[in-house]
């Protein structure tokens, strides 16, 4: 299959089995939801509605801050795969997680590029550059996120959110 016949059968909300979320069992459950995207603008944009989508679906509807704060960093970090991370016949993956107890939802965005990682603090960019602000929000915005090797190749670059 094609990058871009998975880009439409994630358009088109073909369920694949990563692609709904799984609740976990137990007394506080865990809550996940994964996919993989084209590496392309057009992956990077389904990511964030498909994100935007599980959030609603965990009672987080579109105009709540949580949903808007996981939206924007799961763009960054997705636009960030496809621009840095990219490698040819390679998709990236988006996972999010709901954890009630710990009160948070982790975003996580996997690549296959493991030598480009993102730096430990973001820099600052150029004032009339058009780019290079993304971390800078991410780093605002989350409460706490990093980048973890990937075997046997890529990397994952991950944002944590605290819940209200």
């Amino acid at each position: 299959m094609s990058s871009t016949d998975k880009d439409a059968a994630v358009l088109t909300g073909t369920p694949t089995q990563e692609d709904e979320p799984r609740r976990g069992v137990g007394p506080v459950a865990v809550t996940e939801a994964r996919a993989q995207f084209a590496s392309s603008p057009r992956g990077a944009r389904l990511a964030r509605r498909h994100a935007v989508r599980w959030l609603e679906e965990w009672g987080c509807p579109p105009p709540s801050d949580t949903s808007c704060t996981v939206a924007l960093i799961v763009g960054e970090l997705t636009a960030n795969a496809v621009r840095h991370g990219r490698i040819p016949g390679h998709d990236f993956a988006l996972r999010l997680t709901l954890d009630p107890e710990a009160n948070l939802i982790r975003v996580e965005v996997s690549d296959a590029a493991g030598t480009k990682t993102p730096p430990a603090s973001p820099l600052l960019p150029c004032p009339e550059g058009e780019s290079g602000r993304g971390l800078l929000l991410v780093d605002v915005l989350a409460a706490r996120w990093g980048s973890t090797p990937r075997r046997p190749v890529g990397k994952t670059v991950w944002a944590e959110v605290s819940l209200p």
